[in-house]
């Protein structure tokens, strides 16, 4: 089997992605269910070079930025030519994508620190 790989963005232009490695579990509500295209789960922010923050609800978890030993490429199927031919099977190339590189993981291994908002005190001199 033949699998050709192209990259239309030229070299060098392809989208760089991240990795986001978690300890433990994300899990959605009930409600949500398979519904998780486009979902926003928390907030990701660089503090300074190397070091992020993700908060998620009343959680923040600190993280830093890893190189991958190996760059990862992010693929998109695309249907061949010979995919409308009667016999599958006489097909046997393929063709993918390449609509991003991965080259870093941004690393939260520690806890999750909880955020918790103070009560307001109100002024004992303006009552």
């Amino acid at each position: 089997m033949q699998i050709s790989v192209k990259c239309n963005c030229g070299e060098g232009d392809c989208r760089e992605w991240a990795i986001l490695e978690l300890q433990g579990v994300v899990e959605s509500q009930p409600a949500i269910g398979e519904r998780l295209q486009g979902l926003q789960i928390g907030r990701l922010c660089c503090v300074s070079e190397g070091n992020y923050t993700f908060t998620v609800g009343y959680h923040e978890l600190s993280g830093t930025k890893i190189p991958l030993k190996k760059p990862l490429l992010v693929l998109r199927k695309k249907k061949g030519e010979a995919s409308g031919e009667l016999n599958s099977s006489a097909s046997s190339e393929a063709e993918l994508e390449v609509i991003g590189i991965i080259r870093h993981r941004i690393l939260f291994k520690s806890r999750p620190k909880a955020l918790i908002s103070r009560p307001l005190v109100k002024d004992k001199k303006a009552a």
